[in-house]
């Protein structure tokens, strides 16, 4: 039985419309789980809604409309978005509406309510409705809220509070030793950081009337609702039906090899911290990495609903496509880091790699197998010193894109694969088919290097496009079916295999010319 493992997506609020940044957690969360897959690792892909929020009902207010109206409004945007990205989901949870999320969370609470770790008391603290959150004094900018610089509102009122102090040893413990993986390591060290400065007990409910008669009712108290946080973060488990112990749960939670959040930097504190002390408090396996990315930035300024300076990732996949989008994303961003938005650039990232670098040499190839072999593959003649140079380099390449994925560096990743395409456009120069073509007739020597050649970049092709599939699978799906690749079975080279990482053997196959893989933007 192959390995299991879960990754999820954060959910993001459907107060507005999805903006870039979710653009970038989808598709880097979508790599990776491609990834995995094509590894032989069943994996288990979330993401999903999170309506429950104070924030939701105020840009309800705002508009003249429901809540409801609203949150299923806006979540169609999010799936369309999902589906023009090409975002391989297994699932999509919806907090306000889904059975097992209400049922789940009602049962967490529980949960930690009988492990005595959930009380009651009047609290007084400042808090931010952009975040959802409480803040201290300490923690503002010039009194403002870090995040979306507008002044939090002083809020008094009785609530509900989670024991988190009761975990500090314990979360601490789970990263120092590695149960609890935070990449990267930065991130690890500022949670780290967090938790040895002392963790107090958090407010997990908000009066029914603050929340507008609008969340999930707490447990023997109708007037009181889960705060969104604790509700939403329960998310991940939810959606594999653990309150009804569906066998999703046991998969691909409980005995799952990893169990992975992919999260932004500004909401690290709840996915490294309470989220892994609400699952010791209930009784369940915490996560095995969080995976942190930063921002995309617009002239250096974080991208934002409430800043107003968003950009909308379904007009930029509606202009460029699908591919242009997610490679720009996947190749140009950091994984770690923030980064900045510019068209420009990604017009020129995606016409220099993809339509003048990959979709070039893929059309040469074939269009050279069709006119010099009438589109069948031949057998490799006599092979000399630049197609030992090219096997190495697909060796490397192959075994350096898989393990910086491992690493959850897909920039990395792209950069190693690409490596791959500029060594094979060098090896058809040197070797220049089409000299070779002309001398085949009189020389039997040319005829056999012409076979060697043309062999050599068929298996090269093919083993390219397995391994963009994380990156482009519309493009990798595209080669395929014109190389005739069978794209069910798991790549042997990224399974572990070394000797599998060598030239496929493509003799005798028919090679049919793909349509332009990535036609031209021009300016």
């Amino acid at each position: 039985m192959p390995s299991t493992s879960f990754l999820s997506t954060t959910i993001p609020y459907v107060n507005a419309y999805p903006h870039l940044g979710h653009a970038l957690e989808y598709v880097q969360s979508d790599a990776y789980v491609r990834h995995m897959r094509r590894s032989g690792v069943d994996t288990f892909f979330v993401s999903g809604s999170d309506e429950n929020s104070l924030k939701n009902v105020l840009a309800a207010e705002r508009l003249g409309i429901t809540t409801r109206e609203l949150v299923d409004t806006n979540v169609q945007r999010f799936t369309h978005l999902l589906e023009l990205l090409d975002v391989d989901l297994s699932y999509f949870i919806r907090t306000s509406v889904d059975p097992d999320h209400i049922d789940g969370a009602t049962e967490f609470w529980r949960r930690m309510e009988s492990a005595g770790d959930i009380y009651a008391k009047e609290y007084e603290g400042l808090y931010c409705v952009g975040c959802e959150q409480f803040y201290a004094e300490s923690e503002l900018v010039d009194g403002l809220c870090p995040e979306h610089h507008t002044r939090p509102e002083l809020v008094r009122e009785q609530n509900y509070f989670f024991r988190l102090s009761r975990y500090q040893d314990r979360i601490l413990a789970a990263i120092e030793n590695g149960e609890l993986s935070i990449v990267p390591a930065s991130r690890a060290n500022e949670v780290i950081s967090f938790v040895r400065s002392g963790l107090a007990d958090i407010s997990i409910s908000r009066s029914r009337r603050r929340a507008r008669d609008w969340g999930i009712t707490v447990p023997g108290d109708p007037e009181q609702v889960m705060y969104v946080w604790i509700d939403a973060l329960t998310n991940y488990t939810n959606a594999l039906g653990w309150s009804r112990d569906d066998e999703r749960f046991r998969r691909y939670w409980t005995e799952a090899t990893r169990r992975v959040h992919v999260v932004g930097k500004g909401v690290i504190r709840f996915h490294a911290v309470y989220w892994p002390a609400m699952l010791m408090s209930a009784g369940l396996p915490i996560p095995t990495d969080i995976v942190v990315h930063g921002y995309i930035t617009l002239s250096g300024q974080k991208i934002s609903k409430s800043l107003g300076n968003v950009i909308d990732p379904t007009e930029l996949v509606q202009q460029f496509g699908t591919d242009a989008v997610r490679y720009f994303l996947l190749a140009d961003f950091s994984p770690f880091g923030d980064g900045d938005f510019s068209e420009e650039r990604l017009i020129s990232r995606y016409n220099g790699d993809l339509a003048n670098g990959l979709g070039n040499l893929v059309s040469r190839v074939a269009s050279m197998m069709n006119r010099y072999r009438g589109g069948v593959v031949p057998a490799a003649g006599p092979v000399g010193d630049p197609e030992r140079e090219l096997v190495d380099q697909l060796r490397s390449s192959s075994r350096a894109m898989a393990e910086a994925m491992e690493r959850y560096d897909h920039r990395e990743a792209a950069a190693r694969v690409w490596d791959l395409v500029r060594r094979t456009n060098a090896y058809v120069d040197e070797r220049a088919p089409w000299h070779l073509a002309k001398a085949a007739g009189e020389n039997e020597e040319s005829a056999a290097l012409l076979d060697t050649t043309l062999h050599h970049l068929a298996g090269t092709i093919q083993q390219l496009a397995t391994m963009i599939a994380p990156f482009l699978p519309g493009a990798s799906e595209r080669i395929a079916q014109a190389w005739g690749i069978d794209r069910g079975a798991a790549d042997p080279t990224v399974a572990g295999d070394p000797a599998a990482a060598g030239l496929p053997d493509l003799t005798g196959r028919r090679i049919e010319k793909p349509p332009t893989l990535f036609p031209r933007i021009e300016v």
